[in-house]
């Protein structure tokens, strides 16, 4: 099981991700698009890096937009695991 991170270390990877926001022992970002389609098809693209490390975001869609949650759930907060694929997620067009 992955360690949880203190809060300075919290503070220190989150300073690193723009648009992502730590709320409580989660790290969320929402992502606007023109339509419905582009939500989708940024979502399916996600599935490759989640799966490639075997961390998975709960993902919320509204229409045109996007809300990712990381936290790793077996540990009960945040790790290494929820800034490493926040990175990733964070390339993806």
């Amino acid at each position: 099981m992955a360690e949880l991170l203190t809060e300075a270390e919290i503070q220190k990877q989150a300073k690193l991700l723009s648009g992502w926001a730590v709320e409580g022992a989660k790290l969320q970002i929402t992502r606007k698009f023109q339509d419905f389609i582009q939500a989708i098809e940024f979502v399916n693209k996600l599935v490759e890096p989640a799966e490639s490390s075997g961390h998975h975001p709960d993902i919320e869609i509204s229409y045109n937009k996007v809300k990712i949650t990381l936290t790793t759930h077996d540990a009960g907060g945040l790790t290494q695991n929820d800034f490493d694929l926040a990175g990733v997620i964070s390339e993806i067009q």
